[in-house]
């Protein structure tokens, strides 16, 4: 009996990833926040501009900033998903040492994360905590989940269950991240193939924008896991780190998980926060694209590229 999608979506709200009753938190709706980093042609973070060197353009037409800070200290919440398909078996234990040692280095006080792995299904292995300990017993958890195919085309054209990447990131914006305040972050490691997912990429980045949250992606692929086939490409990872002002990262070996997890943690320490009010007041629910200009041509800021004007 095929499930219609109502049912579907509902059925994503539970198990396993069932949300706990949080205190509804009120926040001045009328304000738009935005994070910021900012590098040269270097590559490096450039840490010292103040609010004159910003512009932002909403839809085309220039705001006026009415906060400005630099932060590095506000209450930062991770969710980190980790692709557990057939095609990353061989890479899951570089994954679960790498990612522990990230978490040592960027928790904080106030900080919390989750994890959740995605293959066939998505699991949640560690709800939000600010545990380092429970985090790695959650990373401990990281085994294969492959479904009926695994990396290779059905035979009868259908597409198989076997990486449902816009599934997970769906959940961790709608499930985890959507209530939270503060800065919030997905850590995304896979190699960028989605087989079988309900909900379409768009639909996945529409959430993660609702839910005011930065993707970044690690691009991490193990050739000998595909034979002739080839592999998925980073296409839908630029797509959904460019729009949300994050950026998609190449794991190599020139360039490790390690030194990855440590440059992330660097520009999630190095934002400016920008907040204005909208001069359109209209709360319709459309999308407004946001543009981030600097007054230094040589600087290049990230920035997420919009967001939905809903009602409070």
């Amino acid at each position: 009996m095929s499930m219609d999608r109502r049912t579907f979506l509902a059925s994503l709200a539970a198990a396993p990833l069932a949300a706990q009753e949080d205190p509804v938190i009120k926040v001045d709706v009328e304000l738009v926040s935005l994070l910021c980093s900012v590098r040269d042609k270097r590559g490096k973070f450039i840490k010292t501009l103040e609010k004159p060197d910003f512009t932002i353009l909403e839809d085309g037409k220039k705001q006026d900033v009415r906060n400005f800070s630099r932060e590095s200290d506000l209450p930062l919440t991770i969710g980190l998903l980790v692709d557990v398909s057939g095609s990353q078996r061989n890479l899951i234990e570089i994954e679960r040492r790498a990612a522990g040692q990230f978490f040592k280095q960027v928790l904080r006080e106030k900080d919390m994360a989750f994890l959740i792995s995605f293959g066939a299904e998505a699991e949640l292995l560690q709800d939000s905590t600010n545990s380092v300990r429970l985090l790695q017993k959650g990373l401990d958890g990281l085994r294969v989940n492959s479904g009926v195919g695994g990396v290779h085309p059905s035979p009868t054209g259908q597409q198989a269950r076997g990486t449902i990447m816009f599934d997970a990131v769906y959940l961790a914006a709608n499930e985890k991240l959507k209530r939270e305040v503060g800065r919030k972050v997905i850590v995304l490691i896979t190699d960028g193939v989605d087989m079988g997912s309900r909900i379409s990429k768009n639909e996945a980045l529409s959430e993660v924008q609702k839910a005011d949250t930065i993707i970044y992606s690690i691009y991490y692929t193990d050739p000998r896991a595909y034979g002739g086939w080839g592999f998925g490409g980073d296409g839908d990872l630029k797509k959904m780190s460019d729009e949300t002002g994050g950026r998609v990262f190449h794991a190599s070996g020139r360039n490790s998980l390690d030194e990855i997890f440590a440059e992330i943690q660097e520009e999630m320490r190095s934002q400016y926060n920008l907040a204005y009010t909208p001069s359109n007041p209209n709360r319709d629910g459309g999308f407004r694209k946001v543009e981030v200009k600097l007054a230094h041509k040589d600087y290049k800021a990230y920035a997420r590229k919009g967001y939905f004007a809903t009602a409070a």
